[in-house]
């Protein structure tokens, strides 16, 4: 049986019903439907009008192209080959709806052979409200004309009656009719633009183009598939581009997270992410960073799809993997490193068709070589960032980094690399540990001493606390060594010599950092504490802790921490007595617990046993060695 258009099902009194797979186009053509109906009733109400014909006349002539506006709208969407956007077409129906009910109404009144009560209500109906009627009839008609306008050239130069009290309705309604259906890939590219730009100016505008679906089309136009066409053809890349960068603006808090989230969003990021060329992967990335930064449930989504693996994949590119390597080797990884890489990251062995899709996910690798170094630089930055963002407070994501070639990639660019690459790669770097420091199972398995990853990520954090880098590198170095302070072997000169020189840094922030750290390595919970203590002493810490003791300075409450814990676990140190640290302690005890309640039971523990320590040192005991 042939199967109707919705164009075909047009006809005198309206549009019958369409015969379609898609609630969505049906429940349209119901609403489409009605306004038409509308307008035939009303133009019976006008024939059979007794008062006020001449006004009545003015209503049928108004509800002609209406309904003929209405007809053509309906053939136009009839027409379309790409799925239709509906949210304009169904608040322009609803408003049609209304003004043409109330002109019926108005109609009705006005015949003779109505009841009395009508009679009454036509002989006190006013010139003012064939007013009102003619005017909302008028503004449907021009809403009419202006959706036949979005929905045919895709180009809205006026502002239609429906979006006057608020005009970025119009806009964002005819750009993702644009996006959704335009036949053009420059107009759709063009379109996702517009809403990018839309999106930066105000997280109203942002609001609004999610509440009025801009999402799926954007997904859409992101995958690369045409859908004017029947068969999957790739889009544009410069709509691709665009449809990245207008949902990275989107991506500005949980809640606009949360809707793309519902869209399922991640499934299409990562695929185009995995097997793209490399201008769009970087815009792609940048949308990873930006909702793992918003949401966690953004950042477990990521997990689900891997998506840590196409990411370390393009961070790896042109970095030598190999664990035998020399440390500045340019060697490039090699196709198989790359499917290794897959292979680790999933946990499981080889397979044909896994190797397969990962092949073809280095299709681009051509282009990647002949690439600029700009270019490629952009790219690495932001995946690093991604990373970054992945990682923070997230096991599953700090897992698959750590068990893929990741840890060890992040440590050879934070070598060689400098400027922002760096600081990012060093920043996932103090996830990654600082989610270790509280998961014993990832801190045993990724931070073994005895790997060569973990042994080169130490390496580097060292060499950027020692080196006097810069404080915003040197900040996270000594946080991320603080966070591993528990896989330290006992008296570790090489880790604990570095932080304590860093306590007498000019910079506070930085010499607070280092305090934190080295209180990592003398808290009671560290199986070590007691060797880590003996050590912070004897690389000559009590000087430069006591500096940190002063009243209101950042450095005043870890400086007070790490004193405790090494008069806890040490008080006999010659060291300690040389600095006055019991009459420290003893001054600072009241004033300081008022203002810090942490350091409640641990100050008077470390005053105990530094008065007990003194006590018993000074206890002399008389031997007479004749009754011996």
């Amino acid at each position: 049986m042939m199967t109707m258009t919705m164009a075909d099902r047009v006809t005198g009194v309206g549009i019958g019903a369409v015969s379609s797979t898609s609630a969505a186009s049906s429940a349209l053509e119901e609403e489409l439907s009605l306004p038409i109906i509308l307008a035939e009733r009303l133009r019976k109400a006008v024939a059979d009008a007794d008062y006020f014909k001449s006004e009545c006349c003015e209503l049928g002539r108004l509800a002609d192209p209406i309904a003929e506006s209405l007809r053509a709208l309906v053939r136009c969407l009839s027409a379309s080959p790409s799925p239709v956007y509906e949210r304009p077409a169904r608040r322009v129906a609803a408003e049609a709806s209304k003004a043409l009910d109330r002109a019926l109404s108005l109609a009705r009144r006005c015949r003779r052979r109505s009841s009395l009560l009508r009679r009454v209500a036509a002989i006190a109906t006013g010139s003012a409200d064939f007013r009102r009627a003619f005017s909302v009839l008028d503004a449907s008609l021009a809403d009419l004309k202006w959706l036949l306008s979005i929905y045919s050239s895709f180009d809205a130069l006026s502002l239609p009656p429906i979006a006057s009290t608020d005009p970025i309705l119009a806009w964002v309604w005819s750009y993702i009719a644009a996006a959704q259906m335009s036949p053009n890939p420059s107009d759709r590219a063009e379109a996702a633009v517009s809403l990018a730009n839309h999106a930066l100016d105000s997280h109203r505008n942002r609001k609004i183009i999610v509440e009025e679906g801009g999402v799926p089309p954007l997904l859409t136009l992101l995958r690369g598939v045409d859908s004017n066409s029947s068969s999957s053809s790739s889009s544009s890349l410069d709509a691709q581009i665009a449809a990245a960068m207008a949902l990275a603006n989107l991506a500005t808090d949980h809640d606009l997270v949360e809707s793309l989230l519902a869209e399922f969003a991640v499934s299409v990021v990562v695929q185009v992410l995995a097997d793209s060329p490399m201008t769009l992967q970087t815009r792609v990335a940048e949308l990873v960073a930006r909702m793992a930064d918003h949401d966690p449930g953004a950042q477990e989504e990521f997990a689900r799809e891997n998506a840590v693996r196409p990411l370390v994949s393009l961070l790896s590119f042109e970095v030598s993997l190999d664990d035998s390597a020399p440390s500045g080797s340019k060697k490039p990884t090699s196709i198989h490193s790359l499917v290794r890489i897959n292979r680790d990251s999933k946990g499981e062995g080889s397979s044909s068709a896994r190797d397969h899709h990962y092949y073809h996910h280095v299709h681009h690798r051509k282009e990647r070589e002949d690439e600029s170094d700009e270019v490629k630089l952009v790219l690495k930055v932001a995946c690093a960032e991604a990373l970054w963002m992945l990682s923070r407070d997230c096991i599953s994501n700090s897992r698959k980094i750590t068990e893929t070639k990741g840890l060890l990639c992040l440590a050879k660019l934070i070598e060689k690399e400098k400027g922002e690459l760096q600081l990012n790669c060093l920043m996932t770097i103090m996830e990654i540990t600082a989610v270790a420091e509280a998961d014993a199972d990832l801190r045993r398995s990724a931070f073994k001493l005895n790997s060569p990853a973990a042994k080169a990520v130490v390496d580097q954090l060292l060499r950027l606390v020692q080196k006097g880098a810069s404080s915003s590198l040197q900040i996270p170095a000594i946080k991320s060594i603080g966070f591993l302070a528990r896989t330290f072997p006992a008296r570790e000169s090489r880790i604990l010599r570095p932080l304590v020189a860093q306590l007498s840094h000019w910079n506070p922030d930085v010499a607070a950092e280092a305090t934190v750290a080295l209180g990592k390595f003398a808290n009671p919970e560290n199986f070590l504490h007691v060797e880590h203590c003996k050590a912070i002493i004897e690389f000559g810490g009590i000087p430069s802790l006591m500096r940190l003791l002063r009243p209101g300075e950042k450095t005043q409450l870890p400086a007070l921490v790490l004193l405790c814990y090494l008069s806890l676990h040490v008080p006999s140190n010659e060291a300690l007595e040389r600095a006055k640290a019991l009459g420290t302690l003893e001054s600072v005890s009241r004033s300081v617990v008022a203002q810090h309640p942490s350091l409640k039971d641990l100050l008077p523990r470390a005053i105990y046993h530094l008065e007990l320590y003194r006590a018993g040192a000074h206890i002399h005991i008389d031997v007479d060695p004749h009754a011996m």
